[in-house]
């Protein structure tokens, strides 16, 4: 059974549906995080789980209980705000003890307790402080650790890291996965950054105006996105419209801007002449020299990254999004002509039309 289970969820906001249909089940221990971007319902979720939010439809049970309209005190979670909400006036031990007090917890194993929470994010020796002393990375940790000390079956984040700079973000994610590895407390996030979903959680949820698109591990979402706006929402992806050629097993041929592309590991569903949307990493394709790949294009414009260069390099494909390691090797210029290439396993079908040869795809997927 299920440890959270989220069935048919639903929010209303007058006549405006805010989420829809909402279905999860969540293992205990599992790290969750809900994707997706401004106005998705990601959040309105989070707060229909901690009861901040009371439900317009379905039900959420945890642990074998229906809390779908029990008051939020009553269900115990643990809850991590992006403002953090610590006390100006408290100390960073009577932050964390709040939660304690509020349960009446003895005084000598309400310290113990605080204790154990401050050196789990690394405060031990800061107790005395109070919240204005301490830096963005700091403060969210005290937030974390007033959440975990009460010891919560659940442990609700929303965007707890957004108020941080690029570095410290960074570093607390990996962080902030390792806390919850040795506490083993279940985690829902809220994030719309893609990166941070991808390499800290167990499964993402994808939402899109209310709906969840897609549930999985964060590679397969990443390697087999469910639809268009997954493809190009979680990292970037280059788009290629075509039509089926022809079908042997799993593999198609695909008439893509005059070029045959072949498509790998397909079902048998894919009809001669139907329209398909397939989607290529930029960080999938290699830059060979020109005549030596699969088309020849034109550099037209490269931007540094750091650890990387893109490109966009024009073709008969259309224009191409490329990512290239900065491994010291002499950059593209502007204006350049280069040879394109890729692995067919690496081409992936975003989407396609099964049912008629003769109907392109529709205007909501090539929009």
């Amino acid at each position: 059974m299920s440890f959270l289970t989220l069935t048919n969820v639903s929010k209303f906001y007058g006549d405006t549906q805010a989420v829809s249909s909402f279905n999860l089940s969540v293992e205990k221990g599992e790290f969750i995080s809900l994707l997706g971007p401004s106005g998705c319902g990601k959040t309105t979720t989070l707060q229909m789980i901690a009861g901040f939010e009371s439900v317009s439809g379905g039900r959420i049970e945890l642990d074998g209980r229906d809390i779908t309209h029990a008051k939020p005190n009553t269900r115990g979670l643990g809850i991590v705000f992006q403002t953090y909400a610590l006390f100006p006036h408290m100390t960073v031990e009577q932050n964390v003890a709040f939660g304690l007090e509020m349960r009446k917890i003895p005084a000598a194993e309400r310290r113990d307790k605080v204790a154990q929470a401050l050196a789990l994010v690394h405060l031990e020796k800061h107790g005395k402080r109070y919240p204005r002393e301490m830096s963005g990375g700091q403060r969210q940790r005290v937030a974390l650790a007033r959440a975990l000390v009460i010891q919560p079956p659940v442990l609700l984040l929303d965007e707890p890291l957004s108020n941080l700079d690029a570095k410290l973000r960074e570093e607390m994610q990996f962080e902030l996965r390792d806390i919850q590895r040795k506490v083993g407390t279940t985690t829902i996030m809220v994030t719309h950054d893609q990166s941070e979903a991808m390499s800290i959680s167990d499964r993402v949820v994808v939402m899109e105006a209310g709906h969840v698109t897609q549930v999985d591990r964060p590679l397969s979402v990443y390697e087999h996105p469910a639809n268009r706006f997954i493809s190009t929402f979680v990292g970037k992806a280059n788009l290629l419209e075509g039509s089926v050629l022809r079908q042997a097993g799993d593999h198609a041929d695909i008439d893509a801007g005059g070029m045959t592309l072949t498509l790998e590991a397909v079902d048998s569903g894919l009809r001669s002449g139907a329209q398909v949307l397939l989607g290529l990493r930029p960080e999938k394709i290699k830059c060979v020299a020109a005549g030596k790949g699969r088309c020849d294009g034109q550099v037209s414009q490269r931007f540094f990254l750091g650890s990387q260069w893109m490109y966009s390099i024009v073709t008969p494909l259309g224009e191409l999004t490329v990512l290239i390691a900065n491994d010291g090797a002499d950059m593209l210029e502007p204006g350049q002509s280069v040879g394109i290439d890729w692995n067919d396993h690496n081409l992936r079908l975003v989407s396609a039309n099964r049912t008629t040869a003769a109907t392109a795809i529709s205007a909501a997927e090539v929009a």
